[in-house]
């Protein structure tokens, strides 16, 4: 009887465990969850927009999920770990200015997401964005730089030197308490 008892107990702290690693996977905070300065949450949506995001380097095809603001206005992420989200308020891909675009760096268990290797983009490595018009982008990787998850994030959305790509994933120390990295990577490439 013990034994059953046992049993029963263990079986049901795992349930607990593994609903309470459930929940936390399917609300993980993550890959972006950036405020985003004001001109660009006004800015409209046009009708082309990236589809496909290429990155031979790291073996990424994937699909580009249009993201927008979460309702504390910062800026959304894609709904699963495969995708990419680009910011569809702020500068289309092959447009002066700052196209932003958004990957997890895991799943919330610490299954791999799309964007886990993007601390291994090196500047000169490529990156192609085909758009939903049939032609294709290609961009450099000019830098990589790590910001703090509550940094001031114009020099991230604001950049105008050029025709920029500016992709974002966590990075950093896991904080359990947030459901969040403490910094965001962000490689930056220009248009070549």
């Amino acid at each position: 009887m013990f034994k059953k008892i046992g049993i029963a107990i263990l079986t049901l702290f795992a349930i607990v465990i593994f609903f309470g690693t459930l929940s936390q996977a399917l609300f993980h905070s993550s890959a972006s969850d950036l405020t985003v300065p004001q001109a660009h949450a006004d800015a409209t949506v046009t009708t082309d927009h990236p589809v496909t995001l290429y990155i031979p380097a790291l073996n990424i095809d994937a699909k580009v999920q249009q993201v927008g603001l979460t309702i504390s206005g910062k800026m959304a992420v894609p709904t699963n770990y495969t995708d990419v989200g680009w910011y569809k308020y702020g500068t289309l891909p092959g447009q002066t200015g700052s196209a932003v675009i958004a990957g997890h760096v895991d799943d919330g268990l610490a299954l791999p997401g799309v964007f886990i290797n993007l601390d291994q983009l090196k500047p000169g490595d490529d990156i192609y964005v085909a758009m939903s018009d049939k032609h294709t982008l290609h961009y450099v990787v000019t830098n990589s730089i790590a910001y703090s998850k509550d940094a001031d994030t114009s020099t991230i959305f604001n950049d105008k030197s050029g025709k920029l790509l500016k992709l974002i994933t966590c990075t950093g120390t896991w904080l359990p308490t947030q459901s969040t990295h403490d910094q965001r990577l962000v490689v930056t490439a220009v248009e070549k």
